[in-house]
C-alpha cells in the first residue's frame, strides 16, 4: 500500500507559532526561536523514513543512537531542532544551542533554536520540517539544492564581511549591537554614547571628506598640493579629447570614471588610440565625467588608514587565469568561479570574474577572445586593474610597508579628512622609502571594502574590524549607559518612576519605559503600556539619554526576550501570589518567577540585583544568579537580610520610621519616611517597599546620597508625576484615592494602606483585567466585601476575550454575601462609574477608583471634577 500524499497542508508537523526572542529570555542567554510545532497522530510512515533522512544528512546518525524507529513527537522535535542548528551552521551561522520543551496542549511541544540571523533561522526551520515531512511519507527532496538556496539567502541577508568584521570586534569589547536596517547600519552602543557604522563608514566619516574622494580630479590636485605623489592627469570631454590628454601626458596612460568605484570602468596601460576609444566609452557609462592620467609602474597595492595608523596592506594582483591549452578563457573563468570564495556580490571573500567591454578589450590586447583557447601556462589577464570587486586576489603584506610610505598613507587620509581611508597606490617595491621612482598615490576610497585584508588569498588576516572599533570607542568606554531594568508583580510602574527621577537628579537625561508609556526627562514620545522590549529599544536608541530605566513586563519577555543583554541594576519588586497566571503556560507563581527573573540573569558581573527579601521566590533569584545583591524589607530583623548581612552584603531595611542602610554590620540611618511624600508620612507599607527599592537601585549607581534625599523629597505622587498610582485627593471634601491595583496581591496592600484613613463610609470603584483567572476575579470582589459600603464595578479596556459583562459578574459574585458592602452596582464605562460614585458620596466620605486606564481617569478628574 503506498503512503498517503503528503501534498497540500502538511501532515506529520503543523507549525503553530514561531516566536523571535530576540534577547536574553527564559531559555537562554543567546537570540532563540521558539517554534511551537503540532505532531498530529502519524498513521502509516514509511519503514524505511530515517534511511531517507540519513541520505540527505549522514551526520544525522548520532541522533538515531538510542532512537526508536517510532517517530514519536519527541524524537521528531529533537530531530527538527537539531536539523535546524545544522543547516544554520551550513551557511557558516555559529549556532549550538537547543532544546525541547512540553507544553500542556497534547501532541504540541515548543521547540527552542538558537539563530543568528533570524530570517536564515526561520528559513533552516521550515526546510527541516520538510525534511521531516518527506522521509516519512517517503517524498523525494533535492535537500543539496535546498542548502544552496539557504546559503544564497544567507548571503543576501546576513552581514557583509566588512560589516561583520566590526560588529564581532565590538561584541568581544562588549559594546551593545543593533542592526537598524536590512543593510549594513548598525548601531553600537546605547544612548548618549552609541555610534553608528554603515559598511567601512562610522558616524565619525566626514560626508565633506567622501564628496572629496569621489571626486578623483579634486583629490589629486589636493594630495599635489601638500607634496604627495600623484599621477598627472585632467579630466577630458570626450574621445578625442582623451587621446590629446593622453599625448600631453605621455602614453601609456590609464582612463577611468571621474567619480567611479569598485574598478569599475577603469583601463590601465593604455598606448594606442583605439584602445583609449574603447576605455573613454567605458568608463562614460560609469560617470558623466572621465579622466586620463599617467600610468604608473609597479605593483599595485592597497593600504587601510583608520585613524592615524596604516593597519593593513594588501598586494593585489588582476583577475586573471592560466591556460591548459585544452580549456577556453570563458571555461577557465568558470573553474575559477567556482571556488567557494568567490561570490557574485561583496559577501565573500572573492567576487566572481566577470566578462564586460573592459574585459573584451584587455583580452583582445592579448591577442584572445573569451573562446580563445590559450597555451598552457599561459596567463591570461582579464582585467589590468586589480580591484577584488573586478575578480583580482590579494596577497597581504602589512609588515613590509616603509615608514615613508606608511606616513604619506596616513597624511593622505588626513588631507582629505576620511577617518577610514582605503588608499590605492603604485610602487615598484613597496619595502623601500618613498621617492619620485618608488610610490605615486592614484586613489583614494571612502567605505572600503575590508575583505581583502579580512580574508587575503595569501598571507595573514588584519584585524581591521577591531581597529575602527577602536578608534570609535576609547579604551576604557563600552558604549553603554546606565541601565535599570524593573519587573514584579506590583509596584513596578512606581518604583520606575521614583528611580529615574533619582537618577535625573544626577543631571543625566533620562529615558524611562512603563505602563504608562515612554518618557525622555519630562516628555512622553510614546504612551499606552509600553513596558515591552520595542519602547525599550527605542530609548537605549534614543540618543540624548544618559541612563535608561525600563519597566519590563511578562509578555514582553516571553514574546521577544529582552531588549537588552545586559543591566546595570535589576529590581525586583514581588512575586506573591502571581498575577497573569494561566497564560503562555505560565500556571504557576513559580513559573512566573523564573520568566521574570530573567532581567537578574541579565546583570552584568559588576552590576547589582535589588531584591525584596520578603518574597520567598524574589530572594531564590540571588542563588540561582549570583551577583552583588541588595535586599529590601520593611523588617530589618527578617531572617534573609539578617543572613545577607552576616555575610557583609548590603540591605534596606525601616527602623523607627527611618530607612537604614546596612553593610554587613555597619548600619546608617539614611532619611526619615516623613521626609518622604510618596510613603504618605510612612503609613502606607508597599509605598515604602517601592521607596526602599528605588533608594537601593540609587546606591548600586553610586549616586551621591544628598541627590537621593533631595530626589526622594521632591517625588510627589500627586496625578502629574505618580498617576494612578495611589493618588491621595481631596474633592470637596470627600477623599478620593485612585491607584492601578489590578491583583489579589495588589488589592490587599491597597486596603492595608486604606486602614491608615480615617473615613468611615468608604465606596469604589473597581474592575479587573479578562486574563485573570475567574477564581483570581471572584477572590477579588469577595476582598472588596468587608471593606466598601459601596461597589461600583465597571469593564475597562482590558477585557481580553471575554464576553461583555462577564467581569462584573464574577466580581459580584464574590460580593454576594459581603459583611460590609450593601450597594453593589454594575456600570458599562468607567468613566461613569468614577461619576456616579463621585455623585454618591458625601463630604467625610473615601472614594477608591480602580484606574483601568490611569491617564483617561486622571484627564477625567482634572477636567471635571477640578481635581489637582
Amino acid at each position: 500500500m503506498p503512503p498517503p500524499d503528503p501534498s497540500g497542508d502538511l501532515r506529520s508537523t503543523v507549525a503553530r507559532k514561531t516566536l523571535a526572542l530576540r534577547g536574553p529570555n527564559l531559555w537562554a542567554r543567546e537570540t532563540v526561536l521558539e517554534c511551537w510545532v503540532e505532531f498530529p497522530e502519524i498513521a502509516n510512515p514509511v519503514g524505511n523514513w530515517r534511511s531517507w533522512l540519513l541520505s540527505w544528512l549522514p551526520g544525522l546518525e548520532a541522533q538515531f543512537a538510542e532512537a526508536d524507529t517510532t517517530p514519536t513527537p519527541e524524537t521528531l522535535a529533537g530531530l527538527i531542532q537539531h536539523i535546524t542548528l545544522h543547516l544554520q551552521s551550513r551557511t557558516d551561522l555559529q549556532v549550538s544551542f537547543g532544546k525541547v520543551v512540553h507544553t500542556s496542549q497534547p501532541g504540541v511541544l515548543r521547540i527552542i533554536i538558537q539563530f543568528d540571523d533570524e530570517t536564515v533561522a526561520r528559513a533552516a526551520f521550515q526546510l527541516a520540517r520538510r525534511m521531516i515531512d518527506s522521509a516519512l511519507w517517503g517524498q523525494t527532496l533535492d535537500v543539496n539544492a535546498e542548502i544552496n538556496l539557504l546559503r544564497e539567502l544567507a548571503q543576501d541577508v546576513c552581514l557583509g564581511p566588512s560589516t561583520r568584521a566590526m560588529v564581532d570586534a565590538a561584541k568581544v569589547r562588549a559594546i551593545p549591537v543593533r542592526r537598524l536596517t536590512e543593510g549594513s547600519l548598525v548601531q553600537l552602543g546605547w544612548g548618549s554614547k552609541q555610534r553608528r557604522i554603515l559598511a567601512a563608514a562610522t558616524s565619525q566619516t566626514s560626508a565633506i571628506a567622501e564628496d572629496i574622494v569621489q571626486d578623483k580630479d579634486l583629490t589629486r590636485r589636493l594630495l599635489n598640493e601638500v607634496g604627495l605623489p600623484v599621477p598627472q592627469g585632467r579630466p577630458v570631454t570626450s574621445a578625442d579629447d582623451a587621446w590629446a590628454a593622453a599625448n600631453d601626458i605621455g602614453l601609456p596612460v590609464v582612463v577611468k570614471p571621474r567619480d567611479g568605484n569598485q574598478g569599475r570602468g577603469v583601463a590601465l596601460n593604455l598606448y594606442t588610440r583605439e584602445q583609449i576609444n574603447v576605455a573613454y566609452a567605458a568608463a562614460k557609462e560609469e560617470s558623466d565625467s572621465v579622466i586620463v592620467e599617467q600610468f604608473a609602474e609597479g605593483e599595485d597595492y592597497r593600504v587601510l588608514v583608520i585613524g592615524r595608523e596604516l593597519v593593513a596592506a594588501s598586494r593585489r594582483q588582476p583577475a586573471h587565469v592560466i591556460g591548459d591549452g585544452v580549456q577556453t578563457v570563458h571555461e577557465l573563468i568558470a573553474e575559477k568561479n567556482r571556488d567557494p570564495r568567490r561570490a557574485a556580490d561583496h559577501a565573500a571573500a572573492l567576487s566572481r570574474i566577470r566578462i564586460d567591454a573592459v574585459a573584451t578589450a584587455v583580452l583582445a590586447e592579448q591577442g584572445v577572445t573569451p573562446d580563445s583557447i590559450p597555451g598552457k601556462g599561459r596567463m591570461i589577464l582579464i582585467r589590468r586593474n586589480a580591484n577584488l570587486s573586478t575578480g583580482g586576489t590579494a596577497v597581504d603584506c602589512t609588515t613590509e610597508v616603509h615608514p615613508t610610505i606608511c606616513a604619506a598613507a596616513v597624511e593622505a587620509a588626513q588631507t582629505v579628512g576620511l577617518d577610514i581611508c582605503g588608499i590605492d597606490m603604485i610602487a615598484p617595491d613597496i619595502t623601500q622609502p618613498l621617492s619620485p621612482r618608488n610610490g605615486v598615490i592614484i586613489e583614494l576610497n571612502a567605505r572600503p571594502g575590508l575583505r581583502m585584508h579580512l580574508y587575503p588569498s595569501e598571507g595573514e588576516p588584519r584585524p581591521v574590524g577591531k581597529a575602527v572599533i577602536d578608534t570609535m570607542f576609547p579604551a576604557h568606554c563600552n558604549g553603554r549607559i546606565p541601565v535599570v531594568a524593573v519587573t514584579g508583580v506590583n509596584g513596578k510602574t512606581t518604583t520606575t518612576r521614583f528611580i529615574a527621577h533619582l537618577l535625573g537628579q544626577n543631571g543625566w537625561c533620562v529615558g524611562m519605559t512603563s505602563t504608562d508609556g515612554v518618557f525622555v526627562g519630562s516628555r512622553m514620545i510614546d504612551c499606552g503600556d509600553c513596558s515591552g522590549p520595542k519602547s525599550a529599544k527605542s530609548i537605549l536608541a534614543y540618543p540624548l539619554c544618559d541612563a535608561a530605566v525600563l519597566e519590563t513586563a511578562r509578555g514582553g519577555i516571553l514574546r521577544e526576550g529582552l531588549a537588552f543583554d545586559h543591566c546595570d541594576v535589576a529590581v525586583v519588586t514581588n512575586i506573591g501570589a502571581g498575577d497573569h497566571l494561566g497564560i503562555n503556560e505560565i500556571n504557576a507563581p513559580e513559573q512566573l518567577a523564573e520568566v521574570k527573573q530573567c532581567i537578574v540573569a541579565a546583570v552584568s558581573a559588576n552590576g547589582t540585583a535589588v531584591l525584596n527579601a520578603a518574597d520567598p521566590l524574589v530572594v531564590k533569584m540571588a542563588d540561582t544568579y549570583p551577583r552583588r545583591t541588595i535586599f529590601f524589607a520593611l523588617d530589618g530583623e527578617n531572617a534573609v537580610i539578617t543572613r545577607h548581612r552576616n555575610q557583609d552584603g548590603t540591605a534596606a531595611f525601616v527602623r523607627d520610621g527611618r530607612i537604614i542602610r546596612a553593610e554587613g554590620s555597619r548600619e546608617q540611618a539614611f532619611m526619615a519616611l516623613a521626609e518622604i511624600p510618596l510613603t504618605h508620612g510612612g503609613r502606607i507599607g508597599f509605598q515604602i517597599e517601592n521607596t526602599l527599592a528605588s533608594v537601593a537601585a540609587a546606591w548600586a549607581l553610586e549616586i551621591d546620597d544628598e541627590l537621593i534625599r533631595q530626589g526622594a523629597r521632591t517625588f510627589i505622587p500627586g496625578l502629574d508625576h505618580n498617576a494612578g498610582r495611589f493618588n491621595v485627593l481631596d474633592l470637596s471634601g470627600v477623599t478620593v484615592i485612585v491607584d492601578y491595583g489590578h491583583n489579589v496581591d495588589a488589592l490587599r496592600a491597597l486596603l492595608d494602606g486604606l486602614r491608615h484613613f480615617s473615613n468611615q463610609r468608604r465606596i469604589v470603584v473597581y474592575t479587573s483585567a479578562g486574563d485573570r483567572r475567574d477564581s483570581d476575579i471572584i477572590e477579588q470582589g469577595r476582598m472588596l466585601g468587608s471593606d466598601f459600603d459601596e461597589a461600583w464595578l465597571y469593564e475597562g479596556d482590558y477585557v481580553r476575550g471575554r464576553e461583555s459583562g462577564e467581569i462584573m459578574k464574577l466580581l459580584a459574585s464574590g460580593l454576594q454575601g459581603a459583611s460590609r458592602t450593601k450597594r453593589v452596582e454594575s456600570i458599562f464605562g468607567h468613566l461613569d462609574a468614577v461619576d456616579r460614585a463621585l455623585e454618591s458620596a458625601k463630604p467625610g466620605d473615601l472614594v477608591m477608583i480602580q484606574a483601568d486606564t490611569a491617564d483617561e481617569t486622571v484627564r477625567h478628574l482634572k477636567d471635571r471634577h477640578g481635581a489637582k
